[in-house]
């Protein structure tokens, strides 16, 4: 199984985001890469850099405008913007009528949700090839391999139709799945991160040719707040193929492996013909946003549940951050997933 990643991906180095109000260290850091890339390495994955599919498939799935917006944004920003400025939105225009002002902070407003996806000088280059990644691990599943893995770095989960969120910027599992489709006309996008793969939801809530899970705890006491309930199911064209497995903070592996059996069981009874998977690893106990208790051996297992579905698979990572176990945790799932898609 490939592995796919870019040194590029390290050049978005946010230094801080708030919460609750309050400035706070931001999580989403270059050295996640580097671990985990360290990792893949040291067990003998082969780690391939990425093509360049240039911007036609993320606009696939995103508003082209904002797409584009982030080419120039930070320059844009500093060139009005004080001495030391946070490149953050501080204006939001509430219900979204209306359109896309010229200034920049109206426009960063316009485009970015929240706080926690500062631009930086060199953002773009990493959500580009974060993208790129993603894009990459697809085209080799779409070329015959059976499985592949998307080291995309900023995550991209959160990212919505036309708006940043939650750490990320490009949506590079929804970039995958729809680079698939090109091939497999019905597939499955399986979100297995800590938080609600809201971004994935709004993409694909109308539509029937993408059957979109989340395993996660309720959105009303963790942050993702808005999207992610047990009874959003999807609207019009899309009623029925969209699912939140919505778990208990806290909740433990024998929870956790419930609910993924519950998704496994629908995505078959979807009749997918091929899978991606947001996989994060920020279920563990000890993630600096811990909200659920998987151990190691329960990423293993968890793979080697999703390998046993005998489906073309592409992994995009998203979070996991730095605590003491993530480096382990993907480590059991990585390998775990390997030997069970060779057995």
């Amino acid at each position: 199984m490939k592995a796919f990643f870019d040194s590029r991906q390290f050049n978005h180095k946010p230094e801080i985001y708030y919460r609750g109000g309050a400035p706070t260290p931001h999580p989403e850091q270059p050295e996640r890469a580097t671990l985990l890339r360290d990792m893949l390495l040291a067990n003998d994955f082969a780690v391939e850099a990425p093509e360049d599919f240039g911007t036609a498939p993320i606009k696939a799935v995103h508003d082209p405008g904002y797409v584009d917006f982030f080419i120039d944004a930070h320059a844009r920003f500093v060139a009005e913007a004080p001495e030391g400025a946070l490149g953050i939105p501080t204006r939001h225009p509430g219900t979204r009528r209306g359109r896309e002002p010229r200034d920049i902070n109206g426009a960063m407003g316009w485009w970015m949700t929240d706080t926690s996806t500062p631009l930086t000088e060199t953002t773009y280059e990493a959500i580009y090839w974060s993208a790129q990644t993603a894009l990459s691990a697809a085209q080799d599943v779409l070329q015959g391999a059976r499985a592949a893995y998307g080291l995309s770095r900023p995550p991209g989960h959160h990212a919505m139709t036309d708006c940043a969120n939650g750490f990320c910027f490009y949506n590079n599992a929804a970039i995958a799945a729809q680079h698939l489709l090109g091939k497999w006309p019905k597939l499955a996008l399986l979100d297995v991160d800590v938080h609600s793969g809201n971004g994935s939801m709004d993409i694909f809530y109308g539509r029937s040719d993408v059957f979109f899970c989340s395993l996660h705890p309720d959105p009303a006491v963790y942050p993702t707040f808005y999207l992610g309930y047990a009874d959003e199911t999807g609207e019009g064209e899309g009623q029925g193929f969209t699912r939140n497995e919505v778990l208990q903070m806290g909740d433990g592996e024998p929870e956790v492996l419930a609910a993924l059996d519950r998704g496994i069981d629908a995505i078959h009874a979807f009749g997918a013909e091929a899978l991606v998977i947001s996989l994060g690893f920020d279920m563990a106990a000890d993630d600096p946003l811990a909200a659920l208790g998987v151990e190691a051996g329960g990423f293993a297992e968890m793979a080697r549940r999703i390998a046993a579905m005998n489906l073309p698979t592409v992994l995009i990572q998203e979070g996991g951050y730095l605590g003491p176990s993530l480096r382990t945790n993907a480590e059991a799932f990585l390998t775990a997933f390997r030997h069970a898609i060779r057995s």
